[in-house]
């Protein structure tokens, strides 16, 4: 399951995973709301938490976000990535360095640096996040 948390706007989107996510949250949720961010702001700033019970994708969904990840990849402004495992983490990894955004990962507890973070706006002259610091 695939939750927009209320707290999303503008061009941020919070999204809290839950269950196994399908092709159904993909099309339903996750890919109109994010396409309506980019169309509407240009880049998107995305929060995607992981539920302690989230169990991954069905391979469906999992296409669904490899496909759209590749299509949108000038697309994301920032990535936080809270409560993955090390294979998530590892493939977040890889897509930081395929993407012109910034991308991080926390652990479940970091939540609240995670939030912190994804609304900073940056000084382009001293940024303080760079693809590196993923844990």
């Amino acid at each position: 399951m695939l939750e927009v948390m209320s707290e999303s706007r503008e061009n941020l989107l919070w999204l809290k995973a839950s269950g196994k996510l399908t092709h159904a949250d993909y099309a339903a949720v996750l890919i109109p709301r994010l396409e309506a961010v980019i169309r509407e702001h240009g880049r998107a700033r995305v929060l995607f938490q992981m539920d302690p019970d989230f169990q991954g994708w069905e391979l469906g969904a999992l296409w669904d976000d490899v496909k759209f990840d590749l299509k949108h990849l000038k697309d994301f402004e920032k990535v936080a990535v809270v409560g993955a495992n090390r294979w998530v983490a590892a493939a977040t990894k890889l897509f930081a360095h395929l993407m012109r955004g910034e991308v991080k990962t926390f652990g479940p507890e970091q939540l609240a640096e995670a939030w912190v973070w994804i609304q900073a706006q940056e000084d382009p002259h001293y940024p303080q996040y760079r693809r590196t610091d993923l844990a």
